[in-house]
């Protein structure tokens, strides 16, 4: 049929026939079919990075500026193309989505300590998305944020630099992310081959230089399943040509690699623990107030019930306690305050004269009773063989100090623990019995045990004790906690001794005479210092040769946000021994106030405990990683290396399994094991992997591939921030 031809206000149109009216009404059919299923795409592809956790850039707690001119602190995680922002690490209270395809990125002055920068739209438009990564409609709760812009502080300059320079690779992968998956026919980044290989690559935690570069050989210079068309050739030289040119600005590198001569052989690294920095923790004020519980009459019931079951004297290990009184983490978990400030001791072993290390061996000491937590709280009893592995990095001396833990025996409970840090020439082992003793009003918690505080270059060892944690007020007054008794701190090699000794609170005394100590620092027989002050406050040193007289020790609040940064192994990580995942239903009952679950939960593991030992009936228990020493019987970690550290052999420690070991120059690979591992360097070798994928994708356009070469630039200056942040 042909087309009739009628007059439009004085123009002659065609008027289509019925079969082509049909076959226009059939095309616009498809077309919008496939316009729905590339939204569904697009959609379901952008649900997929959000919520898997394993995709992520970056993440870490943040400052943010509100809309009333104060700061909230908030943990965000970056993701390609959107950042996330929370109130805790456990993404359970979604604050905000911010899209950062509308954004721009800009450093920002400030007269405080830290690093400002800003996120903003250029037209002052909103920057936020109305729903959240599970559907959310309404955030959690915080202060009022601007719409329009965002004001970011980070902890240092360094780390600020990293975040700005993460921010500026997300902004880039927002307009890469998209083509992801449009090779897959069904458009689901999840069936599609490269997509899974992305995800797998961002789950991943250790690559060595060998895959990285064979995965370089395969993506950039193989393609030989590719197509070729008619500017394939041309994108794909340009690509190997930008690819080069910055491995060649990086000393023809593309991957992490530690300051290691490029002429060593290639072997497997070691396979370390990857650590995360803890994200929060209970610290209570100083003074008496913190150490004050007053107890609800429902809970006074429960302490009256227990209480007719003691006499004067009994020893309370084998009393079960109620969950009220707990503080939800174990024992081990505890014994690890003492080394927050560990580069007190990296600064004590490089000191000269005998009396200047003991005194900074003091300092140290000291360092580690100011961390407690509000009211009176007991941590939990471990179970027989529960373990506790943390560390700490030290940023001064790019080294770490670890700690591994273990409850040995359970009658009596004796907990043993070993600390090391080789690279800067120190060590402590020791072992606890926890004994308790009931007194009627009052009860003691006895720290039965030493801790051999060892310098390595030196071969001096430092024998320590504990005093005693102390509860009054039970049946009648305030129940309230201190510490007391007399330590010794004693160098049988220098003949120095430190004697300090924690003074209960008189029965008339006021708020001054609350956590007093003093004490006094021989050499020999001759007195050299004394000290006085408070535990959990000022401590000051009088020197009696010349008189003067200073503070020794001030957990002030610049010295508690300046002290080192704990890092734990991460809760789906760990063994089913480890202590926070072996107590983590307890401690959820407790966080949730709920203590007919956390009394449920803990006599779980009490009955499973008990179960376990008739088993073994007469049988001794094998610790896995301590044993009695053949000739003093106390407890030794099975793999203490006390040598001291040689630069020109000993590469890096690291911790495996509870192993703390050293690898050895002779032994090291190329792409090295930096202690910015736990996080930094991980993050960015996935993301080279990630941008080496987008370039098998989006080889077809030239565009695209000058974008991967920009983040490629952003990479190495990632890379260089973080060896700063190494320095």
């Amino acid at each position: 049929l042909q087309s009739e031809s009628r007059m439009f206000n004085g123009v002659e149109k065609d008027c289509p026939s019925p079969t082509e009216k049909l076959a226009r009404k059939e095309s616009l059919k498809v077309q919008k079919q496939n316009y729905r299923q590339e939204k569904k795409r697009a959609a379901k592809e952008l649900s997929t990075a959000l919520k898997d956790p394993s995709v992520i850039i970056m993440s870490n707690w943040l400052k943010i500026r509100g809309s009333l001119k104060s700061w909230t602190r908030l943990w965000c995680a970056l993701k390609p193309g959107v950042l996330l922002i929370y109130k805790t690490p456990k993404t359970d209270h979604w604050v905000g989505t911010i899209l950062l395809s509308a954004c721009k990125l800009i450093e920002r002055p400030s007269k405080k300590d830290g690093f400002c920068f800003k996120l903003y739209h250029p037209l002052d438009k909103s920057i936020w998305a109305v729903k959240g990564p599970k559907g959310e409609n309404v955030g959690s709760i915080t202060q009022p944020l601007p719409s329009n812009y965002l004001i970011f502080r980070a902890a240092s300059e360094s780390d600020g630099r990293c975040w700005m320079d993460a921010l500026e690779l997300a902004l880039s992968c927002s307009s890469l992310y998209k083509l992801t998956a449009k090779a897959g026919k069904e458009g689901d980044i999840s069936t599609t081959s490269e997509s899974s290989h992305i995800l797998n690559l961002l789950q991943s935690t250790a690559l060595t230089d060998t895959e990285l570069l064979q995965l370089n050989d395969t993506v950039l210079l193989g393609n030989h399943h590719m197509e070729h068309d008619g500017f394939s050739d041309k994108s794909e030289r340009e690509a190997h040509d930008d690819w080069d040119a910055a491995a060649n600005e990086n000393g023809g590198r593309l991957t992490e690699e530690s300051d290691v001569d490029q002429s060593d052989e290639l072997s497997p690294g070691p396979q370390a623990t990857a650590y995360v920095e803890q994200s929060t923790e209970e610290m209570a004020e100083a003074g008496e107030a913190s150490q004050v519980e007053t107890v609800s009459e429902e809970n006074k019931g429960l302490i009256w019930s227990l209480l007719k079951q003691l006499r004067p004297g009994m020893d309370l290990s084998k009393v079960v306690l109620p969950t009220f009184i707990l503080e939800p983490r174990s024992f081990l978990d505890k014994l690890s305050d003492y080394y927050y400030h560990a580069d007190l001791l990296s600064q004590a072993s490089l000191e000269e004269s005998a009396y200047g290390r003991i005194k900074q061996v003091l300092r140290w000491y000291l360092s580690g009773f100011y961390k407690k937590p509000k009211g009176l709280k007991k941590p939990y009893n471990p179970i027989l063989g529960e373990t506790f592995r943390c560390c700490w990095l030290h940023p001064e001396t790019n080294s770490c100090t670890f700690y591994i833990a273990e409850q040995v025996s359970h009658h009596p409970p004796i907990s043993a623990f070993y600390v090391c840090n080789r690279k800067d020439g120190f060590s402590i082992s020791g072992s606890i019995l926890a004994k308790s003793k009931f007194y009627g009003n009052s009860l003691s918690a006895i720290l039965d045990g030493k801790a051999r505080l060892l310098f390595l270059s030196r071969d001096e060892e430092y024998v320590i004790t504990m005093p005693y944690a102390h509860c009054k007020g039970i049946l009648y007054g305030t129940m309230t906690l201190e510490l007391g008794g007399k330590v010794t701190i004693e160098c049988e090699k220098t003949k120095c001794v430190a004697e300090l000794e924690f003074k209960l609170k008189p029965f008339l005394g006021g708020s001054g005479s609350v956590n007093q100590i003093n004490g006094k620092i021989f050499v020999g027989e001759e007195v050299l210092a004394t000290v006085d002050g408070h535990w959990d406050n000022e401590v000051f040193i009088h020197e009696k040769r010349s008189g003067q007289q200073e503070i020794l020790w001030n957990p002030s609040p610049e010295i508690r946000s300046g002290r080192l940064k704990r890092q734990v192994v991460q809760l789906d990580q760990q063994g089913e021994f480890e202590s926070e995942r072996l107590w983590r239903h307890v401690t959820s009952a407790i966080m949730d106030r709920d203590q007919v679950r956390a009394t449920q939960e803990k006599f779980v593991l009490e009955e499973a405990q008990r179960r376990d030992t008739r088993e073994r009936g007469d049988k001794p228990w094998l610790p896995q990683l301590f044993h009695p020493h053949s000739v003093t019987s106390e407890w030794t970690y099975k793999h203490m290396d006390t040598r001291p550290w040689e630069p020109e052999r000993c590469f890096v420690q690291f911790e495996k399994d509870g192993v703390i070991q050293t690898q050895e120059k002779s032994q090291r690979q190329h792409n090295g094991l930096s202690y910015s591992h736990s996080w930094a360097s991980q993050q960015k070798v996935k993301l080279k992997y990630l941008l080496m994928s987008y370039s098998n994708q989006c080889a077809r356009c030239s565009k695209e591939i000058k974008d991967i070469a920009m983040l490629e630039a952003s990479i190495t200056s990632i890379k260089k921030t973080q060896q700063d942040i190494q320095r």
